[in-house]
């Protein structure tokens, strides 16, 4: 029996879905449409090649990949004519019950970093990936994303100063 493209495709994604937004929705610093688009060209990358990615260890993986990919290309292609961040965010449906004014004060503060250290900070920390796994979706070294994680975190930290100190809990 002869297995078709889709082949358990739309089950992958809708359970991918979600999380590679919420992602996208980091990388992008809250621009939710923009997380959208995103979302939903990975998804479409992912489905060209899907036979050959179902048969994969971590399909999972390779869409975060993409996505990554695909965020930093776009930031490449449309940086002259980006439109300006504005104060005021958008609200993002929340998973679960947080604390929405800290969840706006990262988003704002990781909307200030640059698009290659907004993708090392949300691989290595919302991801969890390794260095040498940031590494390899960057395509890039591991001292090349080490001295990108110092920096970005320390630009957070600047940006940040106490105003992370009224939201940690006792």
């Amino acid at each position: 029996m002869r297995h078709g493209r889709g082949d358990g495709y739309p089950e992958f994604a809708a359970a991918r879905a979600g999380h590679l937004y919420r992602s996208a929705c980091l990388l992008t610093g809250g621009d939710t449409h923009l997380a959208e688009d995103l979302v939903q060209e990975t998804l479409g990358r992912v489905y060209l090649r899907w036979s050959r990615i179902s048969r994969a260890d971590n399909p999972a993986g390779y869409a975060q990949t993409v996505l990554t990919r695909t965020f930093l290309a776009h930031r490449r292609r449309h940086s002259s004519r980006r439109e300006r961040a504005t104060d005021a965010l958008p609200e993002l449906p929340a998973p679960g019950a947080g604390d929405t004014s800290l969840r706006l004060t990262l988003l704002e503060a990781l909307g200030q970093l640059s698009a290659k250290d907004r993708a090392v900070v949300v691989l290595r920390y919302w991801e969890d990936r390794s260095i040498e796994e940031t590494a390899a979706v960057l395509n890039t070294t591991s001292a090349a994303v080490r001295t990108r994680c110092v920096r970005a975190l320390a630009r957070l930290r600047a940006q940040l100063g106490d105003a992370l100190a009224e939201y940690a809990r006792p």
